[in-house]
């Protein structure tokens, strides 16, 4: 009998393939294995391309069926609202572009379920994210996966150490089509399975109509404006818009092209310019969260989205739990509310190791941080 027979791992199963595999592969290796899956939002909400809705509960558990594993499903709709719905109302109705599936990670899959995971009994819980956790000389580390276009390491920078001391990736090393190919191997119902996509909690991806019923303040009508003051329009709420967009400011007919470039909640404005003025070379953040802590200013790379790839930055942590991150070269539309993760300069085509990362909460215009 295997020596891994006698750890117990919890794999988290959202119903999509790759969680699947994930447990599939822990089975392999002799793992005791119990799936788990998190009923996230009423079983009524049914959005194809979601995760934790009715019919991936339903697959889960199929799954782990097929699997030979036991599998228990968990109701965690009122911490999920609160952590992850309610913020993400109140983000927009402060002027910010949220990242939900950030928030979820940090305080219900990687806090909550984490701990539900040790009550288990287990000494591990595995998730089938696309990151890579490696062994270091002063504990584990984070680092990008192989496969640069599936990455995930973005969207988990608020990993702590002792969260990522106790979780693991199975797929970090592997590539999509590897996933898919062990799946059908193995005859699993979501081997087929299209990836998530979008925000899960959001039907038919009509985000306004949940912040204006939790945030109503962030649908309050207001007027357009270019950097001078100038009034071009109106609009029907701040929810509606996000730094760096174009479309649907019904301000057609104009010289150039124009951008919003900043979201003032406050005077419920919304502030249009040029592309140009979306440049920014410098950006404050809040809330950094250390996976190799540092207190001195460093060179790094860091990326602003998600989708985009790492750039050069010179990063210098603040006294009051921040840092400022200044660009190489500027950067389109950093927009408050969205991540800045730090990547080791050593490699920043992608693979290299999550150093940390914080919330923009503000960007600096290029012209400002160049004086």
């Amino acid at each position: 009998m295997s020596t891994n027979s006698k750890i117990r791992v919890v794999a988290a199963m959202s119903g999509g393939v790759d969680s699947s595999v994930t447990a599939a592969l822990l089975k392999r290796q002799g793992y005791d294995v119990v799936g788990v899956t998190l009923q996230l939002y009423p079983g009524t909400v049914q959005k194809k391309g979601a995760c934790c809705a009715g019919q991936d509960i339903y697959d889960a558990k199929r799954v782990a069926e097929t699997l030979g594993i036991p599998h228990y499903v968990l109701d965690y709709e009122s911490r999920f609202k609160k952590a992850v719905i309610e913020d993400f109302a109140a983000t927009y109705a402060r002027g910010e572009t949220p990242i939900p599936c950030v928030r979820c990670n940090q305080k219900v899959k990687f806090a909550d379920l984490l701990d539900t995971a040790r009550e288990l009994g287990a000494g591990a819980m595995a998730t089938g994210h696309y990151v890579r956790r490696v062994e270091g000389p002063n504990g584990a580390e984070l680092h990008a996966a192989a496969d640069s276009a599936r990455d995930q390491s973005y969207f988990l920078f608020a990993t702590t150490q002792a969260q990522l001391e106790y979780l693991r990736f199975p797929l970090g090393e592997m590539e999509k089509s590897e996933v898919r190919a062990i799946a059908a191997e193995l005859g699993l119902i979501t081997a087929a399975k299209p990836d998530s996509q979008d925000i899960c909690f959001v039907p038919e991806g009509r985000y306004t109509g949940i912040v204006e019923k939790l945030r109503p303040d962030a649908a309050r009508p207001g007027e357009i404006v270019d950097t001078a003051g100038t009034v071009l329009g109106r609009h029907d709420g701040i929810v509606h818009f996000t730094v760096g967009q174009r479309k649907g400011l019904g301000l057609s007919g104009k010289e150039e092209p124009l951008f919003v470039l900043k979201l003032d909640a406050a005077r419920a404005r919304v502030v249009v310019g040029p592309r140009a003025a979306l440049a920014s070379s410098a950006a404050l953040l809040k809330e950094i969260n250390w996976l190799a802590p540092q207190t001195a200013p460093f060179n790094c790379a860091v990326k602003v989205r998600s989708m985009r790839p790492p750039v050069a930055a010179r990063v210098t942590p603040l006294a009051d739990g921040g840092a400022r991150v200044e660009l190489a070269a500027p950067e389109d539309a950093i927009a408050p509310g969205q991540a800045c993760v730090f990547y080791s300069a050593s490699d920043s085509v992608g693979h290299g190791r999550v150093l940390g990362g914080g919330w923009i909460a503000k960007a600096e215009p290029a012209q400002i941080a160049a004086e």
